[in-house]
């Protein structure tokens, strides 16, 4: 719960005392209850402190990893985060495109859409799996966003923080007024430029710095 609550940083695995737990709340009921309400709290902001521009610049970011799709199926294989995250494990299965889709966001996703707003993807996934990204996403029913930015060779050494904070002022210099940022890490939504408001989804299961 510290961890959820930012009061402890940049640690690399669940403790083991804490891994039963960690398991137990993200196939809980309450874990959808708490996504569902955090979901709610951006409904609301739409619905009476956005006042939209409407000059077609209007956008929404969203976080990929455990806000649009689910890793719950590959760290439940990896004791809920209790064991140091092998990279090349997970991007293997990531490649596979078998994620599936977080309802709570694919219903908020589709009311953005639905309100005119551009909806772009920005993920700490590499370049490489772009193509399985489009299509696991295509097939669990997110479509219709305006751009989907993964990290690239420039950005490989950069925390982030700092990559999702550059790719948010370089689409503020392009025009974009960015209302709303969701996402499951800190890492995605803290930093400078921000948005408007900024929405975190539980998630108990790693820390990303």
């Amino acid at each position: 719960m510290n961890v959820e609550l930012h009061n402890i940083w940049e640690f690399e695995v669940v403790a083991k005392e804490c891994t039963e737990y960690v398991g137990k709340y993200m196939n809980s009921i309450q874990y959808k209850v708490d996504s569902e309400r955090a979901v709610d709290k951006c409904t609301v902001f739409l619905s009476t402190s956005c006042s939209l521009k409407r000059d077609g610049r209007d956008a929404w970011i969203f976080n990929i990893h455990d806000t649009l799709l689910s890793t719950m199926p590959y760290y439940k294989k990896h004791h809920f985060g209790g064991e140091k995250l092998n990279m090349s494990s997970l991007e293997e299965w990531q490649s596979k495109a078998k994620e599936t889709a977080l309802e709570h966001t694919l219903k908020l996703f589709n009311d953005l859409k639905g309100r005119g707003m551009h909806i772009i993807l920005v993920s700490s996934r590499r370049e490489q799996l772009r193509t399985a990204t489009i299509d696991n996403l295509v097939d669990v029913g997110f479509h219709g966003w305006t751009s989907l930015i993964q990290r690239g060779p420039s950005d490989e050494y950069k925390e982030v923080q700092k990559y999702k904070a550059d790719i948010r002022k370089q689409l503020i210099e392009q025009g974009y007024h960015i209302w709303g940022i969701v996402g499951d890490q800190w890492s995605s939504i803290k930093g400078l430029p921000t948005a408007k408001r900024t929405f975190k989804l539980p998630n108990l299961m790693y820390y990303v710095s």
